[in-house]
């Protein structure tokens, strides 16, 4: 049977289905360890204020009057000229000067559609404008993998959702034509609720002890339910980086915490809405990309400390960009081609395209033109980081793949090894004791502990392990406050992961 929604204290885990083709991406992604994130820029990102052509900046000036950055506030990016970011993306800027951003110039679509809706479908199917599409990019590749789901899911093989939404509605990508495919938390209050076994209060009436068990039993009966508490219980978040009130970065705090506790979900999507600009645009934009930008910039230092920056990479996308000249109103209204964003160790880092040309003179309704079709985008994200050779299947065409992602070097393939070990402890930071948890195959097992300065401390555990999942308690009675490091070595190769004792 199919999996059903299930709404919880606002909590929504909504079905999303295998047809979707970010539902595809992530059954191709389980074969390989590595996980997308991808975050929505819903209503339309304006891409000339976000990445600015300042090789342009003159002409530019003649149709923004109001909303053109100042030349000398721009945030520079070493080694390019003629291209800068707006200067509320400085911390981008500096993931980028640090090669962990890659920038696809004018990302869209021939005959742009500029109903969001309409647009944001065509995105999320990988259709073309003229062609409607019952089934997702990623639902498709899911479709592909597992062919049976849901019946037997989930199971030891794949136990966990092959693909998370962060929000309460599923989107297009992940809906498809027969079986939800994954599932959606509405926010990040909502997670920690889940997590915590919280219910919300029952109606003080003769029926609220009775509604409050049905609740609980619902919410215990999730498919995924242990899955997902497993991995939030197993991990904490370690940057301190997170921006408060900031939604999009709560999303990502969630997503970075389900990873690092080793959920295998390969695909996870989340959102941060407002760019739709018709109105006095300025002010509200900087704001977004500042949240966009700072979350981001959080995320990937909480996937360093975490230890998972190796197998995590992130892109940005939205149904469409901006009309090149202002309105009267202050602001942008629909329009064509936008840059997009793809961050991560994976990424070759650089800018791929040219900066748009932008005429002197133009009709009010002008757009950027089209340098790069979303579903190159799409197809390198398939071939180059999920190593699936077959994309034209799923995107039913064949497009050119772009050098967005670096090949693997033999040390990564080693780390996807690695990560199959799904090594974490829990609590960290340990004040008194915790437990190291790791999967093995039948293999010969040694623990051991290490200072901050990598110096041998003790030997926690050593012996022959079954296949499956472990367990071991550790006392950090005769430690001193401070930073060290623990080994899992399972057949000779070792998982070194932080521990902070307090």
């Amino acid at each position: 049977a199919a999996l059903t929604p299930f709404v919880y204290n606002g909590y929504s885990i909504n079905p999303l289905a295998k047809s979707s083709i970010f539902s595809q991406i992530a059954a191709a992604a389980s074969l390989n360890g590595r996980i997308m994130v991808f975050i929505e820029l819903n209503g339309g990102n304006d891409g000339l204020n976000t990445v600015i052509p300042l090789d342009q900046y003159a002409t530019l000036s003649n149709h923004r009057n109001g909303l053109l950055i100042p030349e000398q506030q721009v945030v520079n990016l070493d080694g390019v000229l003629g291209t800068g970011l707006h200067p509320s993306m400085s911390d981008i800027g500096n993931l980028y000067n640090e090669g962990l951003v890659s920038i696809v110039q004018n990302v869209g679509y021939p005959e742009q559609d500029y109903s969001h809706f309409r647009s944001m479908d065509i995105w999320m199917t990988a259709s073309d404008s003229d062609q409607q599409l019952g089934t997702g990019w990623l639902g498709r590749t899911l479709e592909d993998k597992y062919p049976t789901f849901p019946e037997g899911f989930p199971n030891d093989e794949t136990p966990d959702p092959l693909a998370i939404q962060i929000g309460s509605v599923a989107p297009v990508a992940f809906m498809g034509s027969n079986f939800p495919m994954g599932m959606a938390i509405a926010d990040s209050d909502s997670f920690y609720d889940f997590v915590n076994d919280l219910i919300e209060p029952a109606p003080n009436t003769p029926y609220g002890d009775e509604l409050e068990y049905i609740r609980l039993v619902m919410q215990q009966s999730e498919q995924y339910y242990d899955s997902i508490k497993n991995a939030a219980e197993n991990s904490q978040n370690l940057s301190s980086k997170y921006p408060a009130g900031n939604d999009l970065a709560d999303q990502l705090r969630i997503v970075a915490r389900l990873i690092a506790g080793g959920l295998q979900t390969p695909v996870y999507m989340v959102s941060i809405g407002g760019f739709d600009t018709h109105s006095e645009q300025a002010e509200g934009h900087a704001q977004l990309l500042n949240e966009l930008s700072t979350a981001i910039c959080a995320f990937q230092d909480d996937l360093e400390l975490l230890g998972i920056d190796d197998k995590v990479c992130g892109m940005t996308f939205s149904e469409f960009g901006r009309t090149i000249g202002e309105n009267g109103s202050q602001g942008t209204d629909h329009g064509a081609a936008a840059p997009l964003i793809v961050f991560g160790k994976g990424v070759n880092p650089g800018i791929i395209g040219q900066n748009a040309t932008i005429p002197g003179a133009i009709e009010e309704s002008a757009d950027v033109p089209m340098q790069n079709d979303f579903r190159q985008v799409y197809a390198s994200v398939l071939r180059d980081w999920f190593e699936i050779e077959d994309f034209q299947s799923i995107l039913n065409q064949d497009f050119e793949v772009l050098p967005i992602f670096r090949e693997p070097t033999a040390t990564e393939e080693v780390a996807g090894i690695k990560d199959a070990f799904r090594v974490s402890n829990y609590p960290n930071p340990v004040s008194s004791t915790t437990t190291i948890s790791f999967t093995s195959p039948n293999a010969h097992v040694v623990i051991t502990l290490y200072d901050a300065q990598g110096r041998f401390m003790l030997k926690i555990a050593e012996g022959q392990y079954p296949a499956g999942m472990h367990r071991v308690r550790f006392d950090r009675s005769s430690l001193n406050s401070g930073n060290y490091f623990y080994q899992v070595k399972i057949n000779g190769i070792g998982v070194t992961k932080r521990m902070l004792v307090i």
